[in-house]
């Protein structure tokens, strides 16, 4: 392993300025596997988080559905060509036509994010009232029926992430196979790859991270784990056993798929619009990039709220990483991107993300005119920063939208009452509309 002093450090950093309380990382490579604890898994108790702290992977359950379905498809119980309707009670025909296994494994189904799982999150952990009880893949397929109204085109023509179809794929996956959904995974990918602490559900284990919300505040709130997901995000897991599933697909399914089908789960299938590397795809449950750092990187995050995850791996260079939290906050596939560039031996500020996320943090901070004369706080919140104004009666905040960022010069604009206001920064100097600011250097 080459030196990650500086992957341990960014780690610490990101967690203390997100108030992350625990995260877990692994880092596979042919020399071998890193693992590491950070921060605790249990604030109040004061308990640190290791390498086999458990925590929910969230979407990346996707790729063991999707593995699943393969396996069924390569001992010819399953077809990637049929109807949705010949496994689940659900005959949806988004503008008159069939959905397919196909068009569900790449989200392609026609139709929009319906939210239920973001229903049925906040309702677990009491954010709102919002309460959606989906407690079986029959409930969200009786809540599908009348969605083909909803659909804005036809399936196989345009990407809407869709976690109600993955939970129809693991009906499609225990009608075709006549054991649960959870049985199959385990007997399937789990007991033959030895992840022998990953679950759907883990009360007894006791290295399970607990849960924490930040508010917004910035402050952290213990929570709960929304248990009662399955096969569009239910998987908990550690980063041990993450590092086998991870090995599996750098060896091309060794044990488990043919090489053949695992290439095709890599294969983009549908184009993502919301491109970090401008061509981004979606394969069957799994991202795919050729733009890291011109090499191509098969991933997936995951999240449940209360815990995130990343898993990504760069085929080419027989290297792969998971990194798991126990709250929102800093995306963990940022982490894991840094992690992956340190072990190819590049440096991670090539990754325009990451320096533009760092040129941000820095630019944080109290800005002043003149003697002082008026103030304004210039804060990173969500990947973006604000601009706010407070005074005794009345506060404001604008997002000021990049349009370049850089060392020694960034650009952003705002808009306020239909007026697009230009803002700049060069060193400690910020102009803002007819002001000319010097950061003054305290925290807002």
């Amino acid at each position: 392993m080459p030196d990650l002093s500086s992957l341990e450090e960014f780690i610490q950093r990101k967690m203390s300025l997100s108030k992350i309380p625990g995260l877990s990382i692994s880092l596979v490579s042919e020399r071998g596997i890193y693992s590491k604890g950070f921060g605790f898994r249990d604030v109040e108790k004061g308990l640190p988080a290791t390498n086999r702290t458990v925590y929910g992977i969230g979407s990346i359950t996707k790729s063991f559905t999707a593995l699943s379905v393969m396996k069924l498809v390569e001992e010819g119980r399953v077809s990637l060509e049929d109807e949705v309707s010949k496994y689940v009670p659900v005959d949806v025909r988004p503008l008159g036509e069939p959905i397919r296994i196909k068009h569900l494994l790449t989200h392609t189904s026609g139709i929009p994010a319906l939210g239920y799982a973001e229903a049925f999150i906040k309702g677990a952990l009491e954010l709102d009232s919002t309460w959606f009880p989906a407690a079986s893949a029959d409930d969200i397929a009786v809540f599908l029926r009348g969605s083909e109204s909803w659909a804005v085109s036809r399936p196989g023509e345009r990407f809407f992430y869709l976690n109600e179809g993955y939970v129809l794929l693991g009906r499609v996956i225990e009608r075709a196979s006549g054991m649960k959904y959870e049985d199959y995974v385990r007997k399937n990918i789990l007991v033959p790859l030895k992840m022998d602490r990953t679950y759907f559900d883990a009360p007894n284990d006791p290295d399970v991270a607990s849960s924490y919300i930040v508010d917004r505040k910035m402050r952290c709130i213990r929570s709960r784990f929304p248990y009662g997901i399955t096969s569009d995000g239910g998987i908990l897991s550690n980063p041990i056993d993450m590092a086998n599933y991870i090995q599996m697909y750098i060896n091309r399914g060794e044990g488990i798929l043919s090489r053949e089908s695992i290439e095709l789960m890599e294969r983009k299938h549908a184009d993502v619009p919301d491109k970090l590397f401008g061509d981004d795809g979606y394969g069957y449950g799994l991202m795919v990039t050729d733009n890291f750092l011109e090499r191509k990187m098969v991933f997936h995050s995951g999240s449940v709220l209360v815990h995130t995850a990343f898993m990504g791996y760069v085929p080419e260079e027989r290297i792969g990483v998971a990194v798991m939290c126990n709250s929102s906050g800093y995306p963990p596939s940022f982490i894991g991107m840094y992690a992956l560039a340190v072990a190819m031996g590049e440096d991670p500020m090539k990754l325009r993300f990451i320096k533009e996320d760092e040129i941000m943090e820095r630019l944080q901070g109290i800005y002043e005119t003149y003697r002082g004369c008026y103030r304004i706080c210039i804060r990173k919140r969500g990947g973006l920063l604000y601009l706010e104004h407070r005074d005794r009666y009345t506060e404001s905040s604008f997002p000021l939208i990049p349009i370049e960022i850089s060392e020694d010069h960034s650009r952003f604009y705002t808009l306020s009452y239909g007026r697009r206001i230009n803002v700049e920064f060069s060193g400690e100097e910020m102009i803002y509309e007819r002001y000319r600011m010097i950061r003054s250097g305290r925290l807002c």
